[in-house]
């Protein structure tokens, strides 16, 4: 199934500047599971999304097209990762879990030598290991930390040791807890250049999206989150991104909807 419901001139690969890869992986989750589901929930409620963006003024996709690849597992995210970017592409990866994040960025900061991440998440993330696995979805920025510097906004659940770990390194500098949203311009002013956002739907509060394994209360709502990204896109070099962590719950619709609308609203905000 292709995201958005479009004509196939706009979603043939050649002519598409966005491509679309889901990696519907699952291996590390360790409470409410689901998240394998997440990237065909994402892709059938996006047959529903309006293609007109009354922000924008415009249908995104008809400016630069958007191609959906066939579901791919983790094993094959870096090498067709490398490939979409070999072609002069924006790769839009739906997980799945957060793991896979690491894999994306580490073929991201190969082409792109001042690459910095944006990390828009409840959890830090930086475990150094998490039942014995490195590779756990609790120490993805860990291991992106080991790539390229990074930016984390949305965090409200954080341990004792990545707290000190991050105070220790100076990263707790780079850490924006959900209550300080009004610092919007300094997240801007720490990110290089060339910019990777990784989005873990559990940023949400979860009275906007409840379907995800680790829910936190006090997150962003709808329009802080796209604020947010609005302004990192008009000032950065926004060169590609993931959502990850949607476990989709039967009978409620509301969130897979409400990820597949802010997958297409960030491509508008690129488009633009």
């Amino acid at each position: 199934m292709k995201f958005l419901e479009i004509e196939p001139e706009y979603y043939n690969y050649q002519r598409s500047k966005f491509v679309v890869l889901p990696c519907p992986h699952e291996a590390t989750t360790s409470y409410g599971k689901g998240a394998k589901n997440g990237p065909a929930a994402i892709l059938k409620a996006s047959q529903h999304v309006e293609t007109f963006d009354e922000e924008l003024g415009f249908e995104p996709y008809r400016k630069r097209g958007i191609c959906t690849e066939k579901p791919i597992s983790v094993a094959r995210v870096k090498g067709q990762v490398a490939r979409i970017l070999k072609d002069g592409k924006t790769p839009i990866i739906i997980g799945g879990e957060h793991s896979i994040t690491p894999f994306v960025v580490q073929v991201m900061a190969e082409k792109y030598k001042d690459l910095s991440v944006l990390q828009l998440d409840a959890h830090a993330d930086l475990r150094d290991t998490y039942k014995g696995n490195k590779n756990n979805h609790a120490c993805v920025m860990r291991r992106v930390l080991e790539i390229c510097p990074a930016v984390q906004a949305g965090i409200r659940s954080i341990s004792a040791e990545e707290w000190e770990w991050a105070k220790q390194g100076g990263q707790l500098k780079k850490i924006h807890f959900a209550e300080k949203l009004e610092l919007v311009d300094k997240i801007e002013d720490q990110l290089s250049k060339n910019v990777y956002i990784t989005i873990d739907v559990d940023v949400f509060d979860p009275s906007v999206i409840p379907a995800t394994g680790t829910p936190e209360p006090g997150g962003f709502f709808w329009q802080e989150v796209l604020d947010i990204l609005k302004g990192v896109c008009a000032a950065k070099n926004v060169v590609g991104f993931d959502v990850v962590e949607l476990a989709p719950r039967r009978g409620e619709n509301a969130p897979d909807f409400t990820i597949a609308k802010l997958i297409y609203k960030l491509i508008g905000y690129l488009a633009a």
